[in-house]
């Protein structure tokens, strides 16, 4: 049946510049490139953007592919049993193609052959007289999925990066315990004090599905995280309580039970990743920056604190604007701005207050840009990765695999705020890591449900 033979996809250009693996990613299915695929790669080699790096990936991947096998005639196809160089580790049984012979235009006249996309799905229409199995094209771009289904081209987006099938099912960091949970737990539960602290041994069904610093709460009277995870039971620790004055944080208080899990998170030294999401007003970079200036000024646990944001269009030159870095950088850290006025506000002394403003921003907060963190180690670092739900799985690793010893990274984003093209709420940066750090002891996650901003931004979020 024609089912039980490999599939050929045909990749667009976006996806190779997206996942420069995808070419290994379609186990024992094949792969053909168009001419068109190769000259838009051949155009978008250039620069230091994410995106010239993974075309220039792409390219070292086809040229060692094409050294392996140099005996083998290019018509035939490649094998796509490994990844170059990986001592047969990787890839799967097809085969990679190329488009070596022009073909007939098979296209409506309404869409003209000259445009690139045109030209893939007329060589996707020739294909079908050539190969007797399912053709399936994938691209990322919507616009060229919708013209293909008019076209009737089998096509799908490329989901071998998507870290979740559904959003809903995202740890959010936090579980509500059910009323009777005490009762049913009661003769399971052991409890002690420790330096001040007060810890409960829970054991069942219940504990073993929670990860470790994962908040625990009653509605109305009890707050817990996970201090420590075996098999079938938790240690949960009795959690500060930042809405009281005098657990303020430089100045500010918690001001609902998501924030108060934010600040036993990003004040716990133990922790060394922490990560926050939530909609606008929620106070993300408010909460992370009071206690970076704690721990930085007050504590002395690090040195400065280096806060950087993705420039959409991501990974691009930051321009030719006058200045240093962080003068480069500046207006895209309006938030920063913002905030750094309502901490150096708390303080009522004038002169301390414009000392301190100065302080702070020549001597402790440094921008960066987040084109020169290549190859750099951060040493004692309160790391801020703002807006990071517009970072691709791969610049995550990049940027948090630049912390070294002593140093906390913290990434701030709003997963239904994304601007990067062809990146997804299921696809995004920040769903990767909140996913792939939930199981690991020096990390947690919040997500902050409550605006904080004013009723009427409150009102506007709720109406507009």
């Amino acid at each position: 049946m024609a089912n039980d033979k490999p599939k050929l996809f045909v990749l667009d250009t976006n996806v190779l510049m997206h996942d420069p693996t995808a070419l290994f990613r379609f186990q024992e299915h094949n792969i053909y490139l168009t001419m068109t695929v190769l000259e838009e790669l051949d155009q978008g080699k250039k620069g230091m953007s994410e995106v010239a790096r993974n075309v220039r990936q792409v390219n070292r991947f086809i040229d060692d592919l094409m050294t392996q096998h140099k005996d083998i005639d290019i018509k035939q196809g490649l094998p796509l049993n490994q990844f170059p160089g990986s001592n047969g580790n990787g890839g799967g049984s097809g085969r990679l193609y190329f488009e070596t012979e022009a073909h007939e235009p098979r296209l409506p006249a309404s869409l003209p052959g000259s445009k690139n996309d045109n030209s893939i799905l007329g060589t996707v229409l020739a294909l079908h007289d050539e190969w007797d199995c399912q053709i399936t094209l994938v691209s990322k771009d919507i616009n060229l999925r919708i013209k293909a289904v008019v076209l009737e081209i089998e096509v799908e987006d490329y989901s071998s990066d998507k870290v979740l099938d559904d959003l809903e099912l995202l740890f959010t960091g936090s579980e509500e315990l059910p009323a009777e949970f005490w009762d049913k737990h009661g003769d399971n539960i052991h409890s002690w004090q420790r330096d001040g602290k007060t810890f409960y041994e829970i054991e069942g069904e219940d504990a073993s599905n929670w990860y470790p610093n994962q908040f625990i709460y009653l509605e109305d009277n009890f707050d817990g995280i996970v201090h420590e995870k075996t098999d079938d039971c938790c240690v949960i620790e009795v959690i500060k309580n930042y809405a009281n004055e005098r657990n303020a944080v430089w100045g500010i208080q918690a001001r609902n039970r998501e924030q108060n899990f934010a600040f036993n998170l990003l004040m716990n030294p133990e922790i060394d990743f922490v990560s926050l999401s939530g909609i606008a007003g929620t106070g993300k970079t408010l909460l992370t920056l009071a206690a970076g200036l704690a721990q930085t000024m007050d504590e002395k646990l690090y040195s400065e604190i280096i806060m950087t944001r993705v420039t959409v269009p991501v990974g691009e030159d930051i321009g030719f604007l006058p200045g240093t870095e962080e003068e480069k950088m500046s207006p895209w850290m309006g938030a920063l701005m913002d905030n750094l006025e309502v901490l150096v506000g708390n303080d009522k002394n004038e002169a301390w207050e414009q000392n301190a403003t100065t302080d702070l921003l020549r001597h402790r907060i440094k921008i960066s840009s987040m084109n020169f963190m290549r190859g750099r180690t951060f040493l004692n670092k309160f790391i801020i990765l703002d807006e990071a739900q517009n970072l691709t799985s791969k610049q995550m690793k990049t940027l948090i695999t630049r912390a070294g010893p002593g140093t906390k990274v913290v990434c701030l984003g709003n997963i239904g705020q994304i601007d990067t093209p062809y990146l997804t709420e299921t696809t995004s940066g920040l769903t990767y890591i909140v996913d792939r750090f939930k199981d690991w002891d020096h990390s947690g996650h919040v997500t902050l449900k409550t605006g904080e901003r004013s009723r009427l931004a409150d009102y506007a979020s709720q109406i507009l």
